[in-house]
Parts: C-alpha cells; structure tokens; sequence
C-alpha cells in the first residue's frame, strides 16, 4: 500500500514589506509605496499592490521604479520591525504544526499532514492561519495547498493577493500539463531557452519526453525535469532549516572582458543583497562566480573583519575579487572573456554570533 500523500502548504504574505508600512501608516493605505532607498544604487525591497499596477517590482533598480510609477511614496526599509512581524507570523504557524520550513522572513513551508488542532483538513488548517493574521496582525497572506512543496508554492500565487488555491492530488496532472515550464523550479531562461530548443514550451509537452532522452541532454537535471512534469516532489519541509547561502547570477548576450562587468556586479550585488536581509542571519562571507567562454569556472571568496553591513560594502567586496581575478595574470590571463558572473552571500551566522578570531581572508579557485 502506498503512503498517503502529504498535506503542505505554502504561506506567502502579500506584498509583505509594504503592507506593514501601510498598516503602520494610514496616510499610505490606497497609494503606491515602494520600499527602498532613494538613489541610483539602491533597489525596491518591495512594492504595494498599487504600485505594481505600474510594473514596479522587488529587485528592480529603484531609479527605474521611479521612472515607471512617479507618484509613488517611497519608504526606507526597516527590517528590524518586519522581522518582529515575521516571527509573531511564525508564532501562528507553529501553533498549527511544529513542521514549519521558513524561506525567508515572508513565506514559510508547512507539513500539516497532522496538525495540532484536530483541523479535518489542510484547507481548513490555510484557512484558520489565513484569518488569524488577518485578526491579530491586521495583515493578509496568500496560501497554496498540495500533496508537495513546489506544487504547494505554484498555488500560493495562483490567487494573489489574499487567496488561497488547493491542489488535490487525483487534480495534479491535469493541472500542471498547461503550465508553461517556466513555472518549474530551476527552469530559469537559459534551460526555458534550452527546453524551447526542443519545442517543449508546456508541461505536458516535457512530460511526453522520454527520461533518456532528458538524462543525455541534461544531466541529473533531466531526472528532476520529469519528476516535476509527474508532480513528483519527494523533499520533505524541514523546520528551522538555517540559509547557508543567497546568490545571484547573470549570463551575458555576449562574453565580456573583466573590464567590462562592473555594472553587472552592482547590480547582481543589490539583487543578492536585497534577498539576504530576507532572513533573519548574518552572512560573512562574499563570494564571486564567474564562467568564463570556455566554460571555466571561477569563485573568488572574501570574509572580512565586519559583515557587510550595506549593499554598497557588499559590491565593494565583490569589486575587490573582481580586482583579485585581473590580477591574477598567471592562472587567468587578462584576455579572458566571461560569459557569466554571480554573487553571493555565504556563511550565515546567527546575529548575537561572536565574530570567530580565524583567518579573515579565504580564496578558492
């Protein structure tokens, strides 16, 4: 007899950052509000529903959010109160399942397979949570149910903002087989381009692929590929799972000197930057990718004396391993064209941490 299927949920405040400062201001409720700092370094932590509506989005340069929606109010971020929002969000969750998997200070992962309070189903489980936020928090959150994790995230956003969407299990495939495959995880552009190759453009398409076929062309990937196209999702939700890394990569139409790759670096920083103050950890260490056109990789990590305390200390570390790769004249010649670059977070610590009295400078090629 097989296993039951799990109940899980996803739990995604909406519009997180910007509803707590609308919450906490009434003269913001109903206008457009951009989380960010003002200035031509700095990027949308997050954006309200109404400032949306003129395509503003987290990550975006804030210049450009400002281009796009000029009568937006713009907010500094205060992560000290959001966090202290997210964990009394927490506080409901556990008190529903002790098998919470948080992804960042907004969204968790949920196994209520069993719950603590007797709930008859998972729906009724997102129900309750749903409203008691809405009650205690004055905020609202969307919320996804299904038998696994990356199904149970799909859902979240199918109903955005304040919704909830259930996924049963006898509905899976018939659900999933229109989805364009960009809605899996780890199908960023270059494998949606790679899939496109193949005229696969749908799930259900990916799923007529052979499993042969998938494994030659890509890899171990190729096995994920077609257990997601089946629904298939095996990764259990793990509580209190600690961020080991955040990182963002770009690769560029065409390959660039090292010269040439300062912008991107400043801007996968802020991405990267704007993702880590997500969690409520202390990352260390920095760390540069680059790939290079024949497809060598190369990582450059620093850890200085203090964390990086801002976006603007985090790029000025990764120019510093930029500026390590030039020099290194022996082992990269200075010729050398890059077809990718990446930046990371790494070595995440909890905040009241003693910072360790060890190496503080660490490379790695």
């Amino acid at each position: 007899m097989s296993a039951a299927p799990r109940k899980i949920l996803h739990i995604d405040m909406d519009a997180f950052y910007a509803s707590v400062e609308q919450r906490d201001d009434a003269t913001l409720r109903g206008r457009p509000v951009v989380v960010a700092w003002r200035g031509a370094r700095s990027v949308v932590c997050a954006a309200s529903y109404e400032a949306r509506a003129f395509g503003v989005r987290s990550a975006m340069p804030a210049v450009r959010a400002e281009r796009l929606c000029p009568g937006a109010v713009f907010v500094p971020p205060d992560f000290t109160r959001y966090r202290a929002v997210s964990r009394a969000v927490r506080e409901i969750m556990l008190a529903h399942t002790d098998l919470v998997e948080p992804l960042s200070l907004d969204e968790a992962y949920l196994d209520v397979s069993v719950n603590k309070q007797g709930l008859a189903s998972a729906t009724e489980v997102a129900q309750r949570i749903r409203a008691e936020i809405r009650e205690r928090l004055q905020l609202t959150a969307s919320a996804g149910v299904a038998p696994n994790k990356f199904l149970a995230k799909i859902a979240s956003d199918w109903k955005k903002p304040d919704g909830l969407f259930v996924i049963r299990p006898k509905d899976v495939l018939d659900f999933l087989a229109p989805l364009p495959v960009a809605r899996l995880p780890g199908v960023g552009k270059v494998m949606d381009e790679r899939l496109a190759e193949l005229g696969v453009r749908t799930v259900g398409e990916l799923r007529g692929r052979a499993l042969p076929e998938l494994e030659q062309r890509f890899g171990r990937y190729g096995r994920r590929l077609a257990e997601l196209a089946h629904g298939i999702d095996e990764h259990p939700v793990q509580p209190d799972r600690p961020t080991q890394s955040v990182s963002a990569e770009d690769t560029f139409e065409s390959d660039l000197p090292i010269g040439a790759i300062e912008p991107h670096i400043r801007r996968l920083a802020e991405k990267t930057w704007a993702a880590a103050r997500k969690t409520e950890r202390v990352p260390r260490t920095v760390v540069l990718k680059l790939k290079t056109r024949d497809f060598r990789i190369l990582t450059r990590s620093l850890t200085p004396p203090q964390p990086p305390a801002s976006a603007g200390a985090l790029i000025a570390c990764a120019l510093q391993l930029r500026d390590r790769v030039a020099a290194d004249a022996v082992g990269v010649p200075a010729d050398t064209l890059y077809r990718l670059v990446g930046v990371g977070l790494a070595n995440f610590h909890e905040a009241d941490d003693p910072l360790p009295q060890a190496d503080l400078f660490a490379a790695a090629s």
